[in-house]
């Protein structure tokens, strides 16, 4: 059993190695690419504005091998934990199929890791938006220096936010008016913030308002919203730890007992304890969703 354990951990250690290589081959690869956007003429198009494709940021394709990585990973962890709460390799290869919804929980999570960004990013923009138009530029131009000031502020050209501002200059010198490309980002990024700062735009643009007032306005609730949820995120972040403690320390437990003291626990490895085992596990996982639900709060 040790030796399985051991195996286990083997496994685990070589695909967080491989993990790091690819990271660190992907930030070598990145920073080559910079460096020759550095040097390159002024003349050459950016790199972001080249490989640009219209993305509905509500929607996240697994790679195919990230989706397999995901799948293996969550399968050998329920694995893990069939055998620690039934000690039966059947039982607990039955309960690494739950492997094939990991999936869509990362597809779900990445959705709101991307949105996030882009609404944090967002903020930034407006920031330098208001600056501009407040210094007298116009809309157009404007939107030209929010891309330069966030790309100092994230020098990461795979930046959502640059290339949708690059995607809006390009439209606008193609003759579309300003107004259809904000509708068209309002209407891939489903963020609210986004959706209704395009619907006050375009009103402004229309009716003649003060388009730097409600700019200004629009970046500060933005930025106050923000601040809010990191003051809740910050508030409750031992609370959340200490649910996801609570969460991890029964199979701690069971573990220990389990290969400490193997008589003891025997009684729980018969069929009639199968079931309490079940009932327990799935005690343990209802109270991880709700602490989960709980801890997932908007502004």
């Amino acid at each position: 059993m040790l030796g399985f354990i051991a195996i286990v951990l083997a496994g685990l250690a070589g695909i967080v190695l491989w993990g790091k290589e690819r990271i660190s081959q992907r930030a070598i690869v990145l920073k080559t690419s910079s460096v020759i956007k550095e040097h390159a003429p002024t003349s050459v198009q950016p790199k972001s504005a080249q490989v640009y494709t219209a993305k509905n940021y509500d929607e996240y394709t697994l790679v195919t091998h990230e989706k397999w990585i995901v799948i293996f990973l969550t399968a050998l962890i329920m694995f893990i934990i069939g055998y620690l709460f039934y000690k039966s390799i059947v039982l607990s290869a039955a309960l690494s199929f739950i492997s094939l919804k990991a999936p869509g929980v990362w597809i779900r999570n990445r959705i709101l890791k991307q949105k996030k960004e882009l609404q944090l990013s967002f903020k930034h923009c407006l920031y330098s938006i208001s600056s501009s138009l407040s210094a007298g530029k116009s809309v157009e131009n404007a939107f030209r220096e929010a891309i330069v000031d966030l790309t100092l502020i994230y020098p990461d050209a795979d930046l959502a936010m640059v290339q949708e501002m690059e995607a809006i200059v390009r439209k606008v010198d193609n003759g579309l008016p300003i107004e259809k490309a904000l509708s068209d980002l309002g209407a891939r990024a489903h963020l609210d913030e986004i959706s209704n700062f395009t619907e006050v735009f375009n009103i402004c643009k229309r009716t003649g308002g003060d388009l730097v007032e409600v700019v200004r306005k629009t970046a500060h609730m933005i930025g106050d919203k923000l601040q809010i949820e990191q003051e809740i995120s910050v508030m409750i972040a031992q609370k959340r730890f200490e649910s996801k403690a609570m969460c991890v320390i029964p199979f701690v437990i069971i573990g220990f007992l389990s290969f400490g003291s193997p008589d003891y626990m025997q009684p729980l490895y018969t069929l009639k304890g199968h079931f309490v085992m079940t009932l327990a596990l799935a005690v343990i996982g209802v109270a991880g969703w709700l602490s989960m639900k709980i801890m997932n709060l908007k502004v």
